[in-house]
């Protein structure tokens, strides 16, 4: 039978079957020597095959479909290569917050940039505006700008506040929609605020570090009510790119691509080369110096054999 992988503990997968059961299930070994680098070779929003063992009580995922899209990072663990956030989705919804805790803008960069590779629309949602400061608002406000400029849709909310989170429903109606960001940013508890009685747990800020503590442990498919699906995943610290090739890198910059094309060499790397029309756009602020180091962050990671190659 065929169904939708809706959950992931890490050893168990939850199925959602096309006739409307949900069956826990595991994964052959021999999954794991497919060519599949991973830490997880099935994912949350993979359709799949599932089997009666011949025992009649287990259920074993044997074939995964054809992914239509992915999102992956550098898992922490470098010997499984990668780690897929989610597979087969419409959108991302990247939460984010400007304090409590500060998300860097290497980390936003990095994510949009590896969504742009696999061409999944993301809507940068800022959260706990409630709670800044007036300077803080200023710089929330400059980083939106920002980021619209670059072409991405960003939207600034209170996740306790249910006028906000309302209004996000017609852009979640009927899509599988990824919710992902730094731990502490809020995605909890603004899950609490979409799907009512779901009752995700949620943790305090650290105050000694304005850090977040991980309060989802696996990745789960959650119902809309108003239609769709939300994919809970676990907060993530960092977000180390993954089978980016450095040739490929400035396609994914959607500002640096716009002035790439007009560089004296096709294969210009806009670090050093006479003629650098991306260089001389960072130089005269029409390409913002932070998204310009975020580039060159990505290209380090090669250079400096950090990751593995993929296989």
């Amino acid at each position: 039978m065929s169904g939708l992988v809706i959950k992931n503990t890490g050893s168990w997968y939850t199925v959602l079957t096309d006739d409307g059961q949900t069956i826990d299930c595991k994964i052959k070994g021999n999954f794991r020597l497919r060519g599949i680098r991973s830490t997880n070779p099935i994912a949350v929003g993979d359709r799949v095959t599932v089997n009666i063992g011949a025992d009649q009580t287990t259920a074993f995922i044997t074939e995964i479909e054809e992914r239509r899209n992915w999102i992956i990072r550098k898992s922490q663990n470098l010997s499984k290569q990668s780690h897929i956030l989610a597979a087969n989705v419409d959108q991302v919804f990247l939460i984010v917050t400007v304090n409590y805790p500060e998300t860097n803008t290497t980390f936003i960069d990095r994510f949009l940039a590896s969504a742009e590779a696999y061409r999944i629309p993301v809507v940068l949602i800022f959260n706990k505006k409630d709670l800044l400061s007036e300077e803080e608002s200023e710089y929330q406000q400059m980083m939106i700008d920002l980021y619209e400029n670059v072409g991405y849709e960003c939207k600034a909310i209170s996740a306790t506040d249910k006028a906000c989170t309302d209004e996000l429903h017609d852009m979640l109606r009927d899509k599988i929609t990824l919710f992902s960001g730094n731990s502490g940013v809020g995605k909890s508890t603004l899950l609490n605020s979409l799907i009512p009685g779901l009752n995700l747990r949620t943790a305090e800020i650290s105050e000694s570090h304005n850090t977040g503590m991980h309060t989802t442990t696996f990745s789960e498919m959650l119902r809309l009510p108003f239609g769709g699906w939300a994919i809970d995943t676990p907060g993530i610290k960092g977000f180390g790119t993954f089978d980016i090739n450095p040739e490929e890198l400035s396609g994914y910059f959607r500002d640096i691509f716009h002035f790439a094309k007009d560089c004296r060499f096709s294969d210009c790397t806009h670090t050093h080369e006479p003629g650098c029309a991306v260089l001389k756009a960072v130089e005269e602020q029409y390409i913002a110096l932070s998204r310009y180091n975020s580039y060159l962050s990505m290209l380090n990671d090669k250079d400096e054999g950090k990751y593995r190659e993929a296989y």
